[in-house]
């Protein structure tokens, strides 16, 4: 779904003319749609991400999965898998190694997917800061999963991704989702854990599988909470 300039005040909460600003100065991923501003959803998420910017938690309305399970940050990061010490020496060895990991479908051919990955690196760093990177090709990875999964690697080597704040990636987030609007909705909620002190702080010190889960956990009943006092159904 494409926003407008008043949809994305209200995302950010600012006011419109510091995104006209932006958009002024190149600083904003934005299209021309018949003489008028567009934004994309996922190219925005991860500019976020990457300028972190503060993103309401229900900026992108929850949906259920295919199950009927409404897809939480807990849930996909048991359905992922936590991983350490992911072997690797530079970027293109250390997202070999992540996606022999990843619980894909059998019919994924793993080397294209790898090189669709690479693509989108050349285009822009997936590094969002603080050494932690979400790998992606250049929309999200929908494919016929019957749950979302998000997969952490904690990696042996810090590889240089060519982050903002030149801080080498040793953090590697991978999200497969069966909808775009789910691939959203996770974004949105690890965006939201990335400014938590206790999951940031596990993720530090590459916690336990179950210290991580707990803390994911805690993000979730957050974000369920802050929905409940505002009278909204939250990503």
């Amino acid at each position: 779904m494409q926003l407008s300039i008043q949809d994305v005040t209200k995302l950010f909460n600012l006011p419109e003319k510091t995104i006209h600003r932006w958009i002024q100065n190149g600083e904003i991923p934005v299209h021309r749609v018949c003489e008028q501003y567009r934004f994309n959803r996922a190219e925005l998420m991860e500019w976020a991400l990457q300028k972190g910017l503060h993103v309401s938690p229900h900026s992108f309305p929850a949906q259920e999965n295919q199950s009927g399970v409404e897809a939480g940050l807990a849930d996909s990061l048991e359905q992922g898998g936590i991983f350490y010490q992911v072997d690797g020496t530079d970027k293109e060895s250390v997202l070999r190694s992540v996606l022999h990991h990843m619980n894909l479908p059998d019919e994924i051919d793993r080397n294209f997917l790898l090189e669709m990955i690479l693509v989108r690196e050349e285009l822009a760093s997936t590094a969002v800061g603080d050494g932690v990177a979400i790998p992606h090709v250049r929309s999200p990875i929908v494919l016929h999963v019957n749950r979302p999964l998000i997969a952490l690697f904690f990696l042996k080597n810090p590889i240089d991704f060519g982050a903002l704040d030149g801080i080498p990636v040793n953090i590697l987030f991978s999200l497969i989702t069966p909808t775009t609007r789910i691939h959203l909705q996770l974004l949105s909620r690890l965006a939201f854990a990335l400014r938590d002190a206790e999951f940031k702080y596990l993720l530090k010190r590459e916690g336990h599988p179950e210290e991580i889960l707990e803390a994911a956990r805690q993000v979730d009943s957050d974000v369920s909470r802050r929905a409940s006092s505002t009278g909204k159904k939250i990503g």
